[in-house]
């Protein structure tokens, strides 16, 4: 629900005019179904080692140069991935906006169910965000400056990874606000029916506040 304001003033004979200003909004919180059970650890765990082999088969070879990555979004090796509306982009220090075809149709696929079933839910719209994707050598190496837990073979090198924050969402209408740990919910729902269809691996990253995914097909 949203409830339009308006300001109430008097004209010099006394009347009552109804004179709107700029409206402005009380948002209001909504609970949504969501059918997500047990541990986020449990069901979202699989290893590095996994990840690491499926990215080594379907993704590119590290690089180490911006003219390495523009050659192969040249060559249509890589995609660039935009913001739309299904996700969000995030700032990115430690990663560049490209996967290899798969990988960026997966997400398509996570941030198209997440919105739809979101809206067929009565929840209004938002947009999961995008953390991190391809990181070239030198991020890597950056990236572990700060963060120990940092790989240094890391599936993100290949171009077949990404990273979901579950921790924040980017809501793209005025209608509702749906509490964060609900979103969360729903997000693992449709990470858990994929990742059952074995179309990726998941794992759940409780520092980064994040899902590490990596495509399978």
């Amino acid at each position: 629900m949203i409830i339009l304001l308006f300001a109430i003033t008097l004209t010099g004979c006394g009347k009552q005019t109804e004179q709107p200003k700029d409206p402005y909004y009380i948002l209001v919180e909504k609970n949504i179904k969501t059918n997500f059970t047990g541990s986020f650890r449990r069901n979202f765990n699989d290893m590095n080692d996994d990840h690491i082999s499926v990215a080594v088969a379907k993704g590119i070879a590290p690089i180490d140069s911006v003219a390495a990555l523009r050659q192969l979004a040249d060559s249509a090796r890589l995609e660039k991935v935009e913001t739309c509306e299904y996700y969000k982009i995030d700032s990115l220090t430690h990663s560049h906006p490209y996967l290899v075809p798969s990988a960026k149709k997966l997400l398509d696929t996570i941030g198209r169910s997440f919105n739809d079933t979101l809206r067929s839910r009565g929840g209004g719209n938002y947009r999961i965000i995008v953390t991190s994707l391809l990181r070239m050598q030198d991020d890597i190496k950056r990236l572990r400056r700060y963060n120990v837990n940092a790989m240094e073979n890391s599936a993100h090198s290949y171009g077949t990874t990404f990273d979901i924050t579950y921790r924040r969402f980017d809501r793209t209408d005025g209608q509702f606000v749906i509490p964060d740990r609900q979103l969360r919910l729903l997000l693992s729902e449709i990470l858990k029916t994929l990742r059952a269809r074995g179309e990726c691996y998941v794992k759940y990253e409780i520092k980064q506040g994040c899902y590490h995914i990596t495509v399978r097909n």
